[in-house]
């Protein structure tokens, strides 16, 4: 006997309403990681309102492209139009969010992860049926976008505001101490910090060669002999007493291993050193994550790229939602006898950790 649900029109009408708005939201998503890439936004920033040839020809772009992408900005109420004049205008609440003078609050920096998730697409439907993982090198412009929100979340409040939570560290950074970073990338928070305290030694790590031949180049070109850049594989790391501080910025979620990587890092601190992890804000519990602000973005990109690149590698899959919780008992079980979690007022989808051997 089938017992037939009564469906509520009500519900549905709201359900239904609530998907349009998100296909006009990826919509605008798509169109803002343009207009970063092209640098559009930045160039109308400085602009008052003004024709699309006008637009295109401040930004050295072809007016007919520059002119449908205008419109669907319109349509989004990101851009607004004077029917009159015909002239665009990017209001400047609107640029103040949108350009590159903006971070670390460029929100259109942040747009380009939808591009990147969706080009890996039909790899990941496929892994739905065959198991394993997608590799770090099939995702286009990772690296580039990576370090875009590096430099947003990370290198821009390094010295003012991430350091800062650990009391007495900046001074021990200007006496002089050994510092590891775990899946550097490009090393743009290294640079910075080598540059800052040329006293202190500092190493980077990273799997991906290409992330640490880029940020060779750009260690060569500042003169820093206080910095080594490495590929290296954290679930390899030997070193033992070796580091006064060690710096993992969105990284451990990633590993293939990162129980054996944060064992391996408690064990190449030494005894009074510190252990800075940054890492994704939830919890590890998914009605515990309904209601936060990018809760569905969060296992969003887990599932197409932080589980993936891990199950690549034959690893746990941890995602990017272990959560506090889970990461909190993974850091004890590796060897930390104290954790502290701290939050970023300008970062609203990291927490950081604080983990001490004693």
């Amino acid at each position: 006997m089938s017992t037939t649900l009564e469906l509520q029109p009500e519900k549905m009408e709201a359900f239904a309403g609530r998907f349009l708005e998100a296909m006009n939201g990826a919509a605008m998503m798509l169109m803002s990681s343009i207009g970063h890439r092209t640098g559009l936004f930045d160039v109308m920033a400085e602009m008052p309102a003004a024709s699309s040839l006008e637009i295109a020809e401040a930004a050295g772009l072809n007016e007919r492209y520059v002119r449908e992408w205008l419109n669907a900005l319109v349509a989004a109420k990101v851009i607004e139009f004077d029917r009159l004049q015909q002239a665009y205008r990017l209001p400047p609440e609107h640029a103040a969010l949108l350009t590159r003078d903006a971070t670390p609050n460029n929100l259109a920096s942040v747009a380009q992860w939808i591009a990147v998730l969706g080009y890996v697409e039909t790899e990941i439907v496929d892994k739905f049926s065959h198991g394993g993982g997608v590799c770090y090198h099939e995702y286009h412009r990772f690296h580039d976008v990576m370090a875009d929100e590096s430099a947003q979340t990370t290198v821009s409040a390094l010295l003012d505001h991430i350091l800062p939570l650990a009391d007495g560290l900046l001074e021990r950074l200007e006496q002089g101490i050994d510092v590891l970073d775990i899946g550097c990338g490009s090393a743009q928070a290294l640079i910075l910090l080598a540059e800052r305290f040329p006293r202190s030694r500092f190493f980077g790590y990273d799997l991906c060669a290409d992330a640490i031949v880029a940020g060779r180049f750009r260690a060569e070109e500042k003169d820093l002999p206080n910095l080594t850049l490495k590929v290296r594989d954290a679930s390899e790391l030997i070193e033992r007493d070796r580091f006064d501080l060690i710096t993992a910025f969105d990284a451990i979620h990633d590993q293939a291993y990162p129980d054996k990587v944060l064992r391996n890092i408690s064990n190449a601190l030494r005894r009074d050193g510190l252990f800075l992890m940054q890492d994704i804000h939830a919890s590890s519990y998914v009605e515990k994550n309904i209601d936060k602000p990018l809760g569905a973005f969060i296992y969003t990109i887990s599932c197409m790229h932080c589980m993936s690149v891990s199950l690549s590698q034959g690893g746990m899959g941890l995602g990017a939602a272990w959560g506090e919780e889970l990461a909190q008992e993974m850091l004890i079980a590796a060897g930390f006898a104290q954790v502290d979690v701290r939050r970023l007022e300008h970062d609203i989808i990291n927490n950081y950790y604080l983990a001490r051997l004693g």
